[in-house]
């Protein structure tokens, strides 16, 4: 196997940091070395210099995407942090199917990955609204920077363990047998879902609306303090009045820097 040397090690994580904001700290060298390695045999270079130019060469952005893809970890399942779910369904959709005269409900999951949070979401809103729904728009978008990831949420199939902690209720209305072992997330809910490729690091958010619930949730862990604060500024911007923002339960906002209020651990609302 290829080795990465500190030099090779800090100019990949410097690019990363610059543009996709995650950081990876020295004892992430083993970690990079062996998801990068297939790449580097596949291209046949012969060092992970060769390897960091042919990135920086490359103007079509797909070897940067293939970097990414390699790099990110897709770690998430059905119901996780379900004191989330359960608030957005008790609290936070019967404040805004009051609200939203419009009728258009906009929800974001940023950094979505396979798709299990913003299907739990759209099976959520289906059963809240029930015959009512057709008179609402939910679509919901769903974003993460790895197209390996967005192609599996696209797919929607999952594993018996993977949709294990599913109600059973939702398992017979919004799943499909595939075979034996796994099952498909039904069109119904599939339908509800907008999948699409999107960098958190962008500098502005050019979304025609703002959205009353955002979820970000153990995305930003992998980001410092000064990135994290910048990203929290943008997802503010991008809020609706009254809406909310979930992050993950490892993470935390800094109340004294923050526009968004602090509602309960890991849920935040702009007033």
């Amino acid at each position: 196997m290829i080795k990465i040397t500190e030099k090779e090690f800090r100019q990949i994580a410097d690019y990363i940091k610059a543009n996709y904001g995650i950081q990876l700290k020295e004892e992430k060298m083993a970690l990079v070395t062996g998801r990068l390695h297939g790449i580097l045999t596949q291209h046949d270079f012969k060092s992970f210099t060769e390897y960091f130019e042919y990135i920086l060469r490359d103007k079509t952005g797909e070897a940067a995407i293939e970097l990414m893809n390699k790099i990110t970890t897709n770690h998430t399942f059905f119901m996780r942090e379900p004191e989330h779910f359960n608030y957005f369904r008790d609290k936070v959709l019967p404040y805004l199917s009051q609200e939203v005269r419009s009728r258009d409900l906009r929800v974001w999951s940023a950094g979505c990955s396979t798709g299990e949070e913003p299907y739990t979401l759209a099976m959520i809103i289906d059963e809240y609204f029930g015959a009512d729904k057709r008179n609402w728009d939910t679509k919901i978008l769903a974003t993460d920077i790895s197209l390996k990831a967005l192609d599996a949420a696209k797919q929607g199939v999952y594993s018996k363990r993977e949709i294990e902690p599913v109600p059973p209720l939702w398992k017979s209305s919004y799943f499909t047998p595939v075979d034996a072992e796994t099952s498909a997330v039904s069109d119904k809910i599939k339908n509800e879902v907008i999948f699409r490729r999107f960098n958190l690091m962008n500098q502005s958010f050019a979304f025609k609306k703002k959205f009353h619930v955002i979820f970000c949730r153990n995305v930003m862990i992998y980001f410092n303090n000064d990135t994290k604060h910048e990203l929290v500024g943008r997802f503010y911007d991008a809020t609706e009045e009254g809406g909310y923002l979930f992050i993950g339960h490892a993470e935390s906002l800094n109340r004294e820097q923050t526009k968004y209020k602090f509602i309960m651990p890991a849920v935040y609302r702009k007033e």
